[in-house]
């Protein structure tokens, strides 16, 4: 298989790598203010269930250098620094300065000042230095990575021996009615409550086809393990509407 084979899609459009990843970035400067409310909106407020399950099972430890990738809005590393504590390294990094921004206030909200480094970088080339993180995450960010093969091989670098490899990513219906009217919805409904909600529909309508571009579970789970990663599997939540996959760094 061509490694990276979607560096070249943005959504249904075909364009050059480099400009893949700036109208990735315009994207989401354009919604990051409403970023979790059309989340609820286009998950039906799954999306927090998921998300609970996702922490759940990465198992935050005090003592560990947690990574969230892709987290800008602070979404998981919020949930992570509740399950570990006040003591927990947690880093967050995006490749956009409005969704980090975001984050940042909503930290701040929560009384948390100085609980999280907030860094901007791209999950394909991570400013952080070799084996140096215990856990890596990125929740519903993969598929927006111009390169996800090359990213896949920057999460493993960056953690150390033992380390362990998550995603929380939209994914696909493994039962053909709910795949059906799944379909239906993201397409005809989504786009339309970005334009009502975000006054942006071309950005949703990008998020829609960037899910049917993802690699199906199985694949994901094939590329985890030519970057190395052992025992890379995966769990389907709501039919696979999401699946949470894993491997380890041994």
């Amino acid at each position: 298989m061509q490694r990276n084979p979607e560096q070249n899609w943005f959504g249904e459009k075909q364009v050059e790598a480099d400009e893949k990843t700036k109208l990735v970035r315009g994207v989401f400067d354009s919604v990051a203010d409403k970023y979790d409310i059309m989340n609820d909106l286009m998950s039906g407020g799954l999306h927090r269930l998921w998300k609970n399950r996702f922490v759940r099972m990465i198992r935050p430890r005090p003592q560990d250098h947690h990574l969230d990738v892709a987290g800008g809005t602070g979404d998981i590393a919020f949930r992570v620094r509740k399950a570990a504590g006040p003591n927990a390294r947690i880093t967050i990094c995006d490749l956009d300065e409005n969704m980090l921004g975001v984050g940042r206030d909503r930290a701040i909200d929560r009384g948390w000042l100085n609980d999280f480094d907030w860094v901007t970088g791209n999950a394909e080339a991570l400013p952080l230095p070799d084996e140096s993180v215990n856990t890596y995450s990125i929740a519903f960010g993969l598929r927006n990575v111009t390169r996800i093969d090359t990213a896949l091989t920057e999460a493993f670098r960056v953690l150390k021996p033992g380390g362990r490899f998550y995603c929380l990513e939209f994914s696909r219906v493994d039962e053909p009615l709910l795949a059906k009217i799944y379909d239906g919805f993201s397409y005809n409904v989504i786009p339309r409550l970005g334009e009502m909600v975000a006054n942006d529909r071309g950005s949703y309508q990008y998020l829609v086809e960037s899910i049917r571009k993802f690699p199906s579970q199985d694949e994901l789970a094939g590329r985890m393990s030519k970057a190395g990663f052992e025992n890379a599997r995966f769990e389907n939540l709501s039919f696979g509407v999401a699946a949470i996959h894993q491997g380890w760094k041994i």
